[in-house]
């Protein structure tokens, strides 16, 4: 046992040497913990962020006032205050992407009691920005205009008073939500491509021979490989948590980091396996790169991160149980969102471990056989 241990520590510090000899891994390393963390926090594409906005305000009155005067940043701009005849010119040259047409006497009209209609102009082109900002105009025109009639009529007010109050995320903050997924991703993502990649690598160099008449074993070399890369991720996504998500973006972490990261070793534990299992079935590095899109994709996108596993079809939902990524992003938005603790995420801690078992001896198999092919 002592020399089994000594051989898994010396071949994984052979894996790290090998990393650092290679850039463009360590460039990617960074980059995934950096930059990619701070721009899904910073640039999340459905955010309502500074959107353009004109208003031709035909009515002139205090009312039509009140409501160009509601648009603000962060979600629009400062309105720009055109006519009419230069909407079309406008939204054909892409500088507004909402037009709000206020027609004449619409106070008028709405102290009366009548229905006046507004005419919101939107550019469908930017879909994101359209689709939520328009829901936004419509709320914002409706309530000034309760609120300016209010004054002018008696009203009535209701027997129940509902209160807001948002949990976990006051502020409705979506860069929050964005840069603790981003860490989550990259933990998924790395984990594979490193180990598959150090395989590969070994492969293509010729050095796996020079392994096979060494006194190690297949599950040395392949625990050898494990442990070292998920190390490197682990000590990656812990200083993106301090450095880039709390230091640099100022998200509030609510949970136990330390918690995170030993959930995160074991969900390691069993995508640094399936990135063995996925290398020895790959020739090469493109072939692992096409098998890389083809297994990452529906991982990230149907384990719950992006979308809320009860949106999917009931198959889905329980196909996905096989996933570690499902387990290990819900521990991880309930350690970091909700600041749940070991008696909440037990369950997916087991499951992990359940998982990574299975996924280690498949690929251990799969690996000695492609050893004894190459022997």
């Amino acid at each position: 046992m002592p020399r089994t241990i000594a051989n898994i520590y010396r071949l994984g510090v052979k894996e790290l040497w090998s990393l650092v000899r290679d850039p463009m891994m360590l460039v990617l390393i960074v980059f995934a913990f950096t930059f990619s963390v701070y721009t899904a926090a910073t640039a999340v594409p459905e955010t309502l962020y500074n959107a353009p906005i004109a208003i031709v305000d035909e009515d002139g009155s205090p009312l039509s006032a009140r409501i160009a005067s509601a648009f603000y940043p962060p979600n629009f701009t400062p309105p720009a205050m055109i006519s009419l005849s230069e909407v079309d010119a406008g939204m054909d040259a892409g500088q507004y992407t909402f037009a709000l047409n206020i027609p004449l006497n619409f106070q008028r009209d709405v102290l009366a009691g009548r229905a006046p209609a507004l005419q919101l102009n939107v550019d469908a082109t930017r879909m994101s920005q359209a689709f939520s900002g328009s829901g936004s105009v419509q709320q914002i025109v409706l309530g000034e205009v309760n609120e300016f009639v209010q004054r002018y009529r008696a009203s009535t007010a209701l027997p129940v008073d509902l209160a807001l109050r948002m949990r976990f995320n006051p502020g409705l903050e979506r860069s929050w939500f964005g840069a603790l997924i981003e860490v989550i991703n990259s933990v998924t993502m790395l984990s594979i491509v490193l180990t598959g990649a150090a395989l590969i690598r070994e492969r293509e160099h010729g050095t796996i021979e020079h392994l096979l008449v060494m006194p190690v074993t297949p599950a040395e070399i392949m625990l050898a490989k494990v442990w070292s890369m998920a190390a490197v991720v682990l000590l990656a996504a812990t200083l993106s948590l301090v450095f880039v998500v709390q230091g640099l973006l100022d998200v509030p972490i609510e949970g136990s980091v330390p918690l995170f990261l030993a959930g995160a070793a074991l969900h390691l534990f069993a995508t640094t396996s399936l990135g063995i299992f996925m290398a020895t079935v790959a020739r090469n590095m493109p072939q692992f790169g096409m098998l890389l899109i083809l297994t990452l994709m529906p991982l990230q996108m149907l384990s719950g991160g992006v979308t809320p596993r009860e949106s999917m079809p009931v198959f889905v939902q329980y196909l996905m149980l096989a996933s570690p990524t499902t387990h290990f992003i819900s521990l991880s938005q309930a350690i970091l969102f909700r600041g749940a603790g070991i008696d909440m995420v037990w369950t997916s801690f087991l499951s992990l471990l359940v998982i990574g078992a299975v996924l280690s001896s498949l690929s251990l198999s799969r690996f000695r056989k492609t050893i004894s092919q190459m022997a």
